[in-house]
């Protein structure tokens, strides 16, 4: 695989503990692995102090094409859309440059002591703006 410079990228090779009976990944597997690509992500936020938790509050998956192990897969992650109180990312995991899924994952930001939804801090905001498709 090339050398990934772009923090919204990045690879997996498919493990075999990843593997169901059929010799395909399953399809928990997919979640698991688009939530690793969006904490390599998310990890290059800007510093805040006093942010808020945010939590999935919603999933969707899209399976194209199945893996397999050790299939090499690059995940793109990209900022679909920004609310008020959340965020909306999608990974696209690609093989051999062929989309083979597609997680759809929005977040809600909450308040660190209530749990009750929060306002994105405008320097989250800021930074996500660069990621919108």
């Amino acid at each position: 695989m090339d050398e990934i410079e772009r923090i919204e990228v990045s690879e997996l090779v498919v493990p075999y503990r990843d593997i169901a009976p059929t010799g395909e990944m399953q399809a928990g597997a997919y979640v698991t692995h688009a939530e690793e690509a969006l904490r390599h992500f998310w990890r290059y936020r800007p510093p805040l102090e006093d942010e808020p938790r945010y939590s999935p509050t919603k999933l969707e998956v899209r399976l194209h094409l199945p893996l397999r192990v050790e299939d090499q897969v690059r995940m793109t992650v990209r900022v679909d859309k920004i609310g008020g109180k959340s965020v909306g990312f999608e990974v696209e995991m690609e093989r051999d440059g062929q989309t083979v899924a597609e997680i759809d994952v929005t977040w809600t930001a909450r308040d660190r002591d209530t749990g009750e939804p929060a306002a994105l801090p405008e320097d989250v905001r800021d930074w996500l703006y660069r990621y919108l498709r």
